[in-house]
């Protein structure tokens, strides 16, 4: 039965909720939807060993729970101060059937990310899929108020961390495998209060692109996402001053935001054979917004 999609979930104006980084998803007003009782899988990745950071919460939580009805067993990184989401994420993996994997830890920390690679392919028994998700996005009006240390971070959580994984998975990746990497319509739209984590979106579309040229002949494909204004917890933890929580999504033709659950099956696409053929793509998913 088909569904108006701009009505299909919550439109704003929303209450503003401050939360501090890196927030909770149960404090959300309205929820979030991340597929928990919606996603349906159909076998398309029976079999797959999938490795996501940022997997406790938002469009990670999400493509979690859509791996493993779709038959993968799932490593979810996160930091640990998210725990609480992350058991969540790990009890529906196994509700699904799937071997589930937690591995905490910050992924601004290269030799992090080497033990990282190194353990999900130890627990997993291997790895095929990558999705590099976790990101950091903090809301600054004048480059006079962003601080080094502040630029810094979004760069090694977004950018580096997504460069420090990648090498160290790629040994492992067999032909067939996916990289999947988190980009946004920031990357081409670039909001003037996000001075920093515009450009970390734009080094992520060029390093997909580059990537995916690069192991083609290892039957390796990489691909990005492009999500628009999604409601997860980056939005309300600092991503968008209050003021703009009021009325997140608005600016799109639909008229609202996207919820995770929306997404997942993106991801879900780009890593099985459904997709064999596209490596080196940007994937949009924005409420109407056009990436330029």
């Amino acid at each position: 039965m088909t569904q108006d999609p701009t009505r299909k979930y919550p439109a704003p104006p929303f209450p503003r909720q401050p939360q501090d980084a890196p927030g909770d998803t149960h404090a959300m007003n309205p929820a979030p939807d991340h597929g928990e009782r919606s996603y349906r899988g159909t076998g398309r990745l029976a079999g797959r060993k999938a490795l996501i950071t940022g997997g406790d919460s938002g469009i990670g939580r999400a493509v979690a729970i859509a791996y493993a009805r779709e038959g993968a067993d799932v490593a979810i990184n996160y930091l640990p101060e998210e725990e609480t989401d992350a058991r969540e994420v790990i009890a529906l993996i196994e509700e699904a059937g799937r071997r589930a994997v937690a591995l905490p830890g910050d992924i601004t920390d290269e030799a992090f990310c080497v033990k990282l690679v190194e353990d999900a392919v130890r627990e997993l028994g291997g790895l095929d899929l990558l999705v590099n998700n976790a990101g950091k996005q903090q809301a600054v009006k004048q480059i006079a108020d962003l601080s080094t240390e502040q630029f810094d971070a979004t760069f090694r959580t977004n950018v580096y961390a997504m460069f420090w994984i990648t090498k160290a998975a790629m040994p492992h990746l067999p032909a067939g495998a996916t990289i999947i990497n988190t980009a946004s319509i920031q990357a081409s739209q670039p909001s003037p209060m996000l001075l920093d984590y515009a450009p970390t979106k734009a080094a992520i579309v060029a390093f997909t692109q580059a990537l995916a040229q690069q192991v083609a002949e290892q039957g390796v494909r990489v691909n990005a996402v492009a999500p628009g204004p999604f409601w997860t917890p980056l939005q309300p933890t600092g991503g968008q001053p209050q003021e703009k929580i009021e009325q997140f999504g608005s600016e799109t033709p639909m008229k609202r935001p996207g919820q995770p659950a929306e997404i997942a099956p993106l991801y879900v696409f780009l890593a099985s054979e459904d997709s064999s053929y596209s490596t080196g793509g940007v994937f949009g998913a924005t409420g109407g917004l056009l990436l330029s």
